[in-house]
């Protein structure tokens, strides 16, 4: 994900929210190779000398500005030339240490102390950023090295033209009064953009339940037991009231609770209570959306864009709001019948389960009825599944990926007294046998109070050429939120987290793997409708038994994972892709339109997000809810969420292509690696995809590039 309007920062941060090792990891050496020795010599946080201590993220900022100028100083006695590019991108590369540093202890550090030094650290970063994008000796440096510099490699080429372009986004090239309101609105937009994720935490929304009888009881220990008097209990002799109490338990509606409240409860009432509460906060999340939209229109205007989706979209591959949407529509269209097909069958199903002739079928029924229909077809039992997904087990999937596919292995790094910002926290080298340590990874997996509460991959420290000889390995971090099971030591994941756990991977991959010569360019710091390309390449593989047999293995018994049950998985998964396909549509949808061209009096957001999924689903829209307030990728991937559909068509081509005939294949891996991975954002997107693929894998429309669609709807039997 690219950083919101700054010229020298790409990020690579949290480019993908999704949603549970053993808690001592004690299968850590058996995993991991674990050669590599340290001096154990105490450190600072991520290993940045610097952060010993909450107060070192102020001097963090104070050496990262005071470096930065003394960079400034010397381009601007620089002629045209390549080492103008080195320099600014030292500079991002600068930059982006605090930034990401901060990003990542946000978001996980469980020291407050820590946090609030990293909220200050980020505002004054950004401050500084501001400055950046402004500084218009920086960007005369940059167009006369773009024209004048005579820059030998094609890298660099790009390089110059992504910079200026950069700062061009940044509003550098219009008048003062204009870039003055451009930097106001982007700081407008930054703010209400925490304030909107803040509002997503801070009120999740609740119901209370009695009797306690109405939750599973294998679910009952995510809720908060709560008691209520039972009638009469009020005129029981002093001291015996309290056995008169009848239990129930509050269910707080965030997402990940919300989606086991919907999937596992049998009573349809405490499924819609649910449902209506989760989607109908945080109510001042409409408030916070209308200012943003209006911010960002505001913003493109100035830029000289009809809408932000333009504004936003133009650095993409699609290029327009004119190629996504056809696109979307085409995609929504394709898939409609066989959707409808597949809301019927539910529908149809729970008039059987209900013993009704006319019963409607109702948002809150989809993941129960659903989930009914695929254990009664395919008698899959989700604790059977998840039995064979322990955690350790899983990381040592990777393990075996990364060993076939590219002939590296990850060994266990001991971690500096202060390196650490949790006691779960592990770090490994990805490290291949003939080129040495490849970078650095630590993990981050179980779930706890305060951290970010989904699933992502994070940069530390981006990849670059420091000389001929010498290469500043990549650093990254993934995080997620597992949890053992009650009266377990051992996290066993169901097969979705599994799922997730490889997606993220893919985006470390794609950052470890990546070898350019400039950190601006480096691994997911490309544009962003290629970047999550080979995180869902990754999904493929734990749907594979070829793969699966390598590492999934009962936590007791050891047996490996039978081959009959992971047909029974996919075709559980096949059962209503259509369905989840066009949900992703919607998003995107409903994503393009908020920040599309605006009519003469502000839209209504909630009537917007109603009519299209009125128009391109079969569900109805509940009254007074607005799910869309806490669809937080609003926020993130603003007129960008389209990029998920262009990767899924994007990796099922690859996978069709190059890894369907052996999905272990180190030739393919090797190919992967070099004609893809390793290049980051460095090269022509539309290149790298048709320099590993052929033919084929895309087409230009309109002046942008589309995906093919055909391996998709392949796999959908459309």
């Amino acid at each position: 994900m690219s950083s919101s309007s700054t010229i020298l920062l790409r990020t690579a941060s949290n480019l993908r929210s999704r949603l549970s090792l053993t808690r001592n990891f004690t299968t850590r050496s058996s995993v991991f190779d674990a050669s590599l020795s340290s001096d154990n010599a105490p450190s600072g946080l991520y290993g940045f000398d610097i952060l010993k201590s909450p107060k070192g993220f102020s001097r963090f900022v104070d050496e990262a500005i005071d470096r930065s100028g003394e960079l400034i100083s010397q381009i601007s006695q620089l002629p045209p030339s390549i080492e103008i590019i080195r320099l600014m991108d030292e500079i991002s590369d600068t930059v982006c240490s605090v930034v990401d540093s901060a990003e990542l202890c946000r978001h996980t550090h469980p020291d407050r102390e820590f946090v609030e030094a990293a909220n200050r650290a980020s505002m004054r970063i950004y401050e500084y950023l501001h400055f950046l994008n402004t500084n218009h000796g920086l960007y005369n440096a940059v167009l006369r090295a773009e024209r004048e510099g005579h820059l030998q490699t094609k890298e660099s080429r790009r390089a110059a033209h992504t910079l200026r372009v950069d700062f061009e986004k940044g509003g550098i090239h219009l008048c003062a009064d204009k870039l003055d309101r451009v930097n106001q609105l982007n700081i407008e937009i930054a703010q209400l953009g925490r304030e909107f994720n803040e509002n997503i935490g801070t009120d999740p929304g609740f119901v209370d339940i009695f009797p306690a009888s109405r939750i599973p009881k294998h679910i009952q220990h995510l809720f908060r037991p709560i008691y209520r008097p039972t009638s009469g209990a009020s005129n029981r002799p002093f001291g015996l009231s309290d056995a008169f109490k009848e239990k129930g338990y509050r269910i707080t509606t965030e997402p990940g609770t919300l989606s086991s409240v919907l999937k596992w409860v049998s009573d349809a009432e405490v499924r819609k209570q649910s449902y209506i509460s989760g989607n109908s906060v945080p109510r001042a999340n409409l408030g916070v959306l209308d200012k943003l939209i209006a911010a960002r229109h505001e913003l493109a205007q100035i830029m000289g864009y009809k809408s932000y989706a333009e504004f936003a979209v133009h650095p993409n591959m699609a290029a327009s709001p004119d190629v996504v949407m056809p696109f979307l529509i085409d995609l929504s269209t394709m898939i409609r019948p066989k959707a409808e097909q597949e809301f019927k069958a539910i529908r149809d199903f729970k008039r059987k389960m209900c013993n009704e002739k006319t019963g409607d079928l109702e948002p809150w029924d989809e993941a129960y009825f659903t989930g009914m229909m695929k254990s009664s077809v395919f008698n899959l039992d989700s604790s059977v599944v998840a039995s064979y997904f322990p955690l350790s087990q899983c990381i040592e999937g990777l393990r075996v990926l990364v060993e076939s596919l590219f002939g590296a292995t990850f060994r266990s790094t001991p971690l500096a007294p202060g390196e650490s910002w949790h006691p779960d926290v592990i770090k490994m080298s990805l490290h291949h046998p003939e080129e040495g340590n490849l970078g650095y990874l630590y993990l981050d997996l179980y779930s706890r109070k305060g951290k970010y509460p989904g699933c992502a991959h994070f940069a530390i420290k981006g990849g670059r050429r420091l000389s001929e000889t010498k290469y500043q390995l990549p650093v990254v971090a993934l995080v997620c939120n597992f949890s053992a099971s009650p009266g377990s030591s051992t996290a066993r994941l169901n097969h979705g987290d599994v799922e997730t756990l490889f997606h993220e991977f893919g985006h470390a991959l794609h950052s470890l793997l990546s070898r350019t010569e400039y950190q601006h360019f480096s691994g997911t710091r490309m544009v962003l409708d290629l970047a999550e390309t080979p995180a869902n390449l990754f999904e493929y593989c734990v749907w594979d038994y070829r793969v699966l047999r390598m590492f999934a293995s009962h936590y007791s018994t050891g047996e490996v994972i039978p081959e009959k049950l992971v047909e029974s998985m996919n075709g559980a998964r096949r059962m209503f892709a259509a369905t989840e396909l066009q949900r992703q549509i919607l998003y995107s949808l409903i994503d393009q339109t908020l920040f599309g061209e605006q009519p003469s009096t502000p839209m209504d957001t909630v009537s917007v997000v109603a009519d299209l999924r009125r128009q391109h689903t079969c569900w109805n829209h509940v009254e007074g809810t607005h799910w869309h307030t806490r669809f937080s990728h609003l926020i993130n991937y603003g007129a960008g969420y389209y990029s998920y559909l262009y990767a899924r068509c994007f990796a099922a081509t690859i996978w069709q292509e190059s890894f369907v005939e052996n999905p272990l294949s180190f030739t393919t891996g090797s190919a992967l690696r070099s004609k893809f991975l390793q290049h980051g954002g460095a090269k022509d997107p539309a290149d790298l995809l048709n320099d590993f693929v052929g033919d084929g894998v895309l087409r230009y429309c309109g002046g942008g590039i589309v995906p093919n669609t055909s391996s998709l709807c392949k796999e959908m039997n459309m």
